[in-house]
């Protein structure tokens, strides 16, 4: 019998907004595995780590930091290499992942890898957009409006067009397209609209309106944008 692979949600950061099932799929692993930038620390690990065993195995795959996917992707195949290792010893591979696993999260890549040859189960967790949302106190969406999630780095003409054909706009890993972003929004008069968050959930969060917002973004912010009237009212 092969083990389980758990691609394990654990939220924006908060660790208490980390589901109760991921909480018990942590206390209890024989192995534990998570994503670090460029040697760097993990934050998946960082945000359950008063819940790691001290005696778990600890699964790290060092992904680089760079817009080509080649080594990104050389990294993915060598922790799945790992992971696949302990599970066909009937071991339980616990994945630990920001957010939710199936949302711009990084444990999709090793989804495609493992599925096919393991039993793997997801454990959702809070998306960064309701987290955001939230710490906004910015409703999404209501009755039949639609909302658009578009990443930062998009070129901007594509950007453009996109947030002008949209109702309700998530704009992810602002980061270093904040300028751009900046422009685009001011060109389509959205600005006074926008909100923009960075940290949600976490003890140094921020949220202000997107005109106040500082120069340089850190990968982990947001801007919320909705148009019209508020249809919540």
């Amino acid at each position: 019998m092969t083990g389980t692979l758990y691609g394990v949600g654990l939220g924006p950061g908060a660790p208490d907004l980390m589901t109760l099932r991921a909480a018990r799929l942590i206390e209890n692993a024989k192995v534990v595995a998570y994503p670090t930038l460029a040697g760097g620390s993990s934050f998946a690990r960082a945000i359950a780590a008063d819940l790691i065993p001290a005696s778990a195995e600890e699964i790290v795959m060092d992904v680089p930091m760079t817009t080509a996917r080649e080594p990104a992707q050389a990294a993915y195949d060598a922790g799945a290499l790992r992971i696949a290792a302990a599970l066909e010893t009937g071991q339980d591979v616990i994945c630990l992942c920001e957010g939710d696993p199936f949302f711009y999260g990084s444990f999709m890549y090793l989804f495609a890898r493992l599925s096919t040859r393991f039993n793997v189960q997801i454990v959702p967790g809070v998306t960064s957009v309701t987290a955001c949302a939230a710490s906004a106190k910015r409703p999404l969406v209501a009755r039949n409006e639609r909302l658009t999630v578009l990443p930062g780095p998009l070129p901007e003409p594509e950007l453009r067009a996109r947030i002008d054909a949209a109702e309700s706009v998530a704009i992810m890993k602002v980061g270093r397209h904040l300028a751009k972003i900046r422009s685009v929004l001011d060109g389509l008069g959205l600005t006074e609209r926008a909100v923009y968050i960075e940290r949600a959930s976490l003890p140094e969060e921020v949220v202000l309106p997107l005109a106040q917002a500082p120069d340089n973004a850190p990968y982990f912010s947001m801007i919320l944008l909705t148009k019209g009237s508020d249809p919540w009212l």
